[in-house]
């Protein structure tokens, strides 16, 4: 559990300067000249290419935080990922976030107040993990896939 939370936040800082290619990268192309312009277009570009970047990789294993922490993806059977399982494991891994991002919408929070829940919520999915016969993260149960040690 450690190692997999370890290897999470080793995958958001690696992910911050993905996000941030890809922001500037959309802002070149769609011409934005104040930062919330075109902001649902950039929202859907973002999560298109993180839809690209985790589907690629774990159809071949492993992200480079997984890399580094010896951590692989695989079915249940312990085969390496297709690209339609790998892509419904990142459909489903927005488990962590959207469920508080959906309730907090309508109110038009503060952000601060909506990252405090979002946090809060991590946190729980997260230690909902410990109730899976396998340890596993639930959208890992959901999607037919689970995190090995590739040691």
């Amino acid at each position: 559990m450690k190692r997999r939370m370890a290897c999470w936040l080793y995958e958001g800082m690696l992910l911050f300067g993905v996000v941030f290619i890809s922001a500037y990268l959309f802002s070149a192309l769609s011409q934005t000249r104040h930062a919330m312009d075109h902001r649902p277009g950039l929202q859907a570009f973002v999560f298109l290419i993180l839809g690209i970047y985790f589907t690629w990789f774990w159809s071949r294993g492993q992200t480079l935080a997984m890399k580094t922490w010896h951590i692989r993806a695989v079915d249940t059977q312990g085969l390496p990922l297709t690209q339609s399982r790998a892509l419904l494991r990142y459909l489903l891994s927005w488990f962590w976030f959207f469920p508080p991002l959906l309730i907090t919408y309508p109110f038009a929070l503060p952000a601060l107040e909506v990252g405090v829940i979002t946090l809060g919520w991590v946190a729980v999915w997260a230690l909902l993990s410990r109730f899976h016969p396998q340890d596993q993260f639930w959208h890992d149960a959901w999607a037919g896939t689970r995190l090995i040690s590739a040691q």
